[in-house]
């Protein structure tokens, strides 16, 4: 284990924010630029907080060393770094070969040579102090101590360009203020070119105090300067120390990196030298290159560096230049956090929620046990053994969930992801697809937080099988919002409203695949594309259902259908603009989509016409001004006219040019048709099912077609009340597929036997049934299936077809209806003679739709329009 359990709660980690815009300066500095790539970069932030977070603990040691001893680190008598001993040495005459003979700080590498060994004594302590207060994070005090000490040259090759917080945090930024000094240093130089020189010379110097033997904290002082870890890492005895080396380090070289980005021709080499290293093992010695000035830095150390964070985390481990007391206290602490790991097992076994939904608790131990299990699987996944990988797996799923709803609850949602990705497969899943549910009325702006979360962070389409996907999510989702919602009903009539209300829940559901996936994630086209495809095949499911319980004679709009039309319009409208892959696809469904749109158009004038006609009812026939008759006449003409032009296609007949799967012939394959259903009476209340009655729907269903028919086709008929609401009943119509119905093409496109029977009850035409009592569709879907009932696929041609058997007639008699309106008006259509041939004409195929009470229905409005006209004849001729 690296980061310890403070790690997760401490307060004083800030989040990387911009530079402020009035600390921007043009053109830019070194300090600027570090401090823009670590806002960019996650991982670089993560240092970034990780050093400070270390840096941190410290410097709070330090103060509290302050407060109990009444001194801390760095408190020297003044010069006492000016080596006494020695200047005391050399003015009496004496001399040494393995003594300097001057006193500048130069002087023991010129003279390879050292000061005596009490003023080495001394240099030492102070550099001792210099490093833990640059381990604190307090380089300021660290300079100040060098001054004291009689040593300003130590201080000024420790603060490079005149003492500045060079730090790439914006904190630093806003307390050095506009740093009008570093630009004009770097406007003569170029940025960064002072910097790599000062981390080069730094670099040697570190180099030549170990080879000359001149001190270790002397050597790791200069060391933690330009992110020499073979001179750091032997000087830190604890696991905090050595990450803060390591952490640190790392940072410092993806901040040059990022620098020599900035200038010609560095990046090639840099990138040249890392493919010699990795084809060499890793084991090239920077020091052996031809060129290793300051001009290729940080060539020098780069080969020092973690390649990525689960390495630098992991060299904690097992690395070859950590001091073996650290190695040895990671593995004390591994062992402490499994055992709280255990303790947190119980605990929660013990709490009486195994399976938390909601989150409860104090929030920052939620938060601590969340990161504690993400930290827990990201190091020690080769490590764990078996029992407690099992535990860590179902225990850390539980924390990380009850950590994501906590997350949700609080309106984080875009956070949400994170943690969920870490969820098994079938847990993530549940976890979204709860969400979603719960947000499915809230804004948009909440629910695009949502989507945007679950594609960043999950893989679109299923792979591994341990991980979920968007695309399972939204099938997941997409299945239950077809389900029946259990509800209250104070009487019956309120049961058929309530269900029709479910539509607009049902259509709401199709938002999640209109939002535009963000251009970060790989595949956007084709991502882009699928959600578009999935969304037109759905919403053509839908507007099926929506269809079959919309042909009441009623003003009132199908909400569910006008709903989807709305949410599909920015979709169709950008797919318009950029037709993207999966075309043929998408092509067809298109066609079945732009069906509906043009159904529901006429329906929507035919609705708006009766709301006219209904509104003039209510007033007496002399009051009615003639701009309302106008009005009226008008509504009746665009609702005939819209209506005919969706009749009347021939080279695309409405709803049976759509292609499907077509099934050879072959033995032993079965229609299958699934409904879910209220009985409803003519005066819209709702009929409530027991066993006599689903005994009189089977027979009567059964008696829809003849008994030849029912024995050659092998038809079963299975009616049962759903175990999910009282008031519906489930219907299982079962058949064998035959040539032109589930075999070969189906050129009828009227649904084959399957539909027909259920038309009869759709229709209200049920034989030796309650008289009046119609079907009320809440969800229909039709397989193909085999011998022993397991699916071979959807088909959907059954369902276009039902469609076709209700939708058709029901418009025709509309029409028939509004040109009885019209010529009661005083202005007879022109197009009626049209729609009388058009029902008898063998090719539009329309008779056969017509069931028997339909048939009557049309020749009565027939009937009334002939009446009509001979009046108005009579009174032309009177």
């Amino acid at each position: 284990m690296v980061l310890p359990f403070s790690f997760f709660f401490s307060k004083n980690i800030t989040v990387t924010e911009e530079p402020p815009e009035e600390l921007k300066l043009c053109p830019s500095t070194l300090h600027l630029e570090a401090c823009q790539f670590v806002v960019n970069d996650h991982t670089a932030q993560l240092c970034l907080r990780i050093v400070q977070w270390l840096e941190g603990l410290a410097s709070k040691t330090l103060d509290l060393e302050r407060e109990v001893r009444g001194s801390h680190v760095g408190t020297y008598l003044p010069n006492s770094g000016v080596w006494h001993h020695t200047q005391r040495f050399l003015k009496s005459g004496a001399s040494s070969t393995n003594t300097v003979h001057h006193l500048d700080f130069d002087a023991p590498t010129r003279e390879h040579a050292h000061q005596l060994p009490d003023d080495k004594k001394q240099d030492e302590s102070i550099l001792e102090d210099v490093w833990i207060l640059l381990r604190a994070g307090r380089l300021e005090e660290a300079c100040n101590l060098c001054r004291s000490a009689g040593q300003p040259w130590r201080a000024a090759t420790l603060c490079c360009f005149g003492g500045f917080d060079l730090s790439p945090s914006v904190e630093a930024l806003v307390k050095n203020g506009k740093n009008r000094v570093l630009q004009s240093i770097e406007l003569e130089t170029g940025i960064g070119h002072q910097w790599q020189l000062w981390k080069w010379a730094s670099f040697c110097a570190s180099e030549k105090i170990a080879e000359q033997d001149g001190g270790k904290y002397e050597a790791a002082v200069y060391a933690a300067q330009c992110s020499n870890l073979k001179r750091m890492l032997p000087i830190c005895t604890d696991w905090e120390s050595a990450c803060w080396a390591i952490a640190k380090s790392w940072l410092d070289v993806q901040v040059d990196l990022e620098l020599a980005r900035s200038q010609p021709g560095r990046m090639q080499q840099i990138e040249s030298y890392a493919n010699g290293m990795n084809e060499s093992g890793g084991n090239v010695d920077s020091t052996t290159q031809p060129s290793v000035g300051p001009e290729n830095w940080p060539l020098q150390v780069l080969n020092q560096q973690p390649q990525q964070l689960s390495s630098l985390l992991q060299k904690l481990h097992s690395g070859d230049m950590v001091h073996e007391a650290v190695t040895r206290g990671c593995k004390e602490q591994q062992r402490q956090i499994e055992l709280f790991t255990e303790v947190w097992v119980i605990a929660v076994m013990l709490s009486g929620h195994p399976v938390p939904l909601r989150p409860h608790g104090d929030p920052q131990m939620i938060r601590f046990g969340a990161h504690l299990v993400l930290v827990l699987r990201y190091l020690l996944a080769d490590q764990m053994k078996d029992l407690f990988k099992e535990k860590l797996v179902t225990i850390g799923d539980l924390i990380l969930r009850m950590y994501a709803m906590f997350l949700f609850s609080k309106q984080h949602e875009e956070l949400v992801g994170i943690y969920a990705s870490q969820l098994e497969r079938h847990r993530c899943i549940d976890l979204f697809v709860h969400m979603m549910e719960l947000r499915l009325n809230s804004s948009v702006h909440v629910k695009h937080k949502i989507f945007v979360s679950a594609l960043e962070y999950l893989p679109f389409s299923p792979g591994d099988d341990s991980k979920g996907s968007f695309e399972e999510i939204m099938e997941r989702v997409l299945s239950r919002s077809r389900d029946i919602k259990v509800g209250k009903y104070d009487k019956s009539s309120d049961v058929v409203e309530q269900h029709r209300l479910q539509s607009l829940e049902k259509s709401m559901v199709i938002q999640w695949m209109c939002f535009t996936p963000p251009s970060t994630i790989a595949d956007v086209e084709d991502v882009s594309a699928k959600l578009f495809l999935r969304a037109l095949i759905h919403s053509n499911l839908l507007f099926r259902e929506f269809a079959l319980i919309s042909m009441w004679r009623v003003p009132a709009l199908p909400i569910g259908a006008h709903a989807l039309l709305r949410y599909l319009a920015e979709p169709l409208k950008q797919f318009s603009e950029n037709p993207r892959t999966y075309e043929n696809y998408i092509s067809e469904n298109l066609k079945e989509f732009e069906n509906w749109r043009e159904y529901y158009s006429c329906d929507a004038t035919y609705r708006n016409w009766l709301q006219t006609e209904l509104e003039n009812a209510e007033v007496s026939p002399v009051d009615i001004s003639l701009e309302e008759k106008q009005r009226a006449i008008a509504a009746a003409k665009e609702a005939l006219n819209s209506s005919l032009s969706l009749l009347m296609r021939k080279e695309n007949p409405w709803l049976a040019s759509v292609e499907e799967l077509i099934y050879e012939p072959v033995e032993d394959l079965f229609l299958e048709l699934h409904a879910t259903e209220m009985l409803c009476l003519p005066s819209g209340e709702c009929l409530s099912p027991d066993a006599n009655l689903c005994t009189a729907l089977t027979s009567a269903l059964y008696y829809s077609v003849d008994e030849e028919v029912v024995l050659s086709r092998q038809l079963t008929v299975n009616v049962t009340i759903s175990t999910r609401d009282n008031y519906c009943v489930e219907v299982v119509l079962r058949c064998l597929a035959v040539e032109n119905d589930g075999l070969g093409s189906h050129e009828l496109g009227d649904g084959g036997l399957l539909a027909t029977v259920l038309a009869a009850g759709l229709k209200g035409e049920l034989v030796r049934f309650q008289a009046g009592v119609t079907m009320e569709i809440s969800r229909l879907d039709a397989w193909y299936s085999n011998k022993d009932g397991s699916f071979e696929g959807p088909a959907t041609y059954v369902v276009r077809g039902l469609c076709r058997r209700c939708c058709i007639p029901e418009l025709i008699l509309r029409c028939m209806q509004v040109t009885v309106s019209l010529i009661e008006s005083g202005s007879p259509p022109e197009s009626h003679d049209e729609l009388i041939e058009m029902v008898a004409c063998p090719e539009t195929g329309f008779f056969h739709l017509f069931s028997q009470q339909q048939l009557q229905e049309l020749l009565l409005f027939e009937r009334e329009y002939a009446i009509c006209k001979m009046e108005i004849q009579e009174e032309r001729f009177s």
